[in-house]
């Protein structure tokens, strides 16, 4: 009787347990406004599949982009991070991550050598200033970025997301002719690249 007590009492500690952590983990995500969080879920859905793209502009002209086969894999996914590396032609040394805020979204710009080691420029970006919509947003450059890259101050970087149609990675430097964009086709996964570098 009593082992059979102490098995109640131990399965019961062990729910509790489960469900604090859960809590736990959801307090942790910030809770975003509706078109942030639903263009996150879209992007989530993408988490694991791999899609080819182009640029569609680049001014001024990026030789290595234009002449590259460029792919973007939704690698890692979990509550408040999505991964995605983004490889030009055999470079794997770019990867956005994307991450929740209290407020909207960040992105980041993870760049690594072929070693693994992080490049002298890497963790720039910004975060969304307006709440954007479901299938379009955008971030601001922030101030770690104007210290690492003083021209890109003024940078904004979009992401748009139509689901089965197209993804796209944008950028443009207010005040200047500075463009960049590559278009990825949603309708037409392909298989997934080796990891990018640096990856666990």
């Amino acid at each position: 009787m009593r082992l059979r007590a102490s098995s109640f009492s131990l399965g019961a500690t062990l729910g509790l347990l489960l469900v604090a952590c859960a809590r736990a983990e959801q307090e942790s995500t910030p809770a975003l406004p509706q078109e942030p969080l639903a263009f996150w879920e879209q992007l989530q859905a993408l988490c694991g599949n791999a899609y080819a793209g182009s640029v569609a502009e680049s001014v001024p002209p990026d030789s290595a982009m234009l002449a590259s086969t460029l792919q973007m894999h939704v690698r890692e996914c979990s509550a408040d991070t999505i991964r995605i590396p983004f490889h030009v032609g055999d470079n794997r040394s770019r990867t956005w991550v994307i991450t929740r805020t209290a407020t909207g979204l960040r992105l980041k710009h993870d760049h690594r050598h072929e070693d693994g080691t992080a490049d002298s420029v890497t963790q720039y970006g910004g975060d969304t200033a307006v709440p954007g919509s479901a299938s379009t947003q955008e971030f601001h450059a922030d101030s770690v970025t104007g210290a690492l890259i003083p021209a890109a101050r003024t940078n904004i970087w979009t992401m748009e997301l139509l689901p089965g149609v197209r993804f796209s990675y944008a950028l443009r430097r207010e005040g200047t002719e500075r463009r960049f964009r590559a278009n990825f086709d949603l309708a037409q996964p392909v298989a997934a690249p080796p990891p990018p570098w640096g990856a666990k």
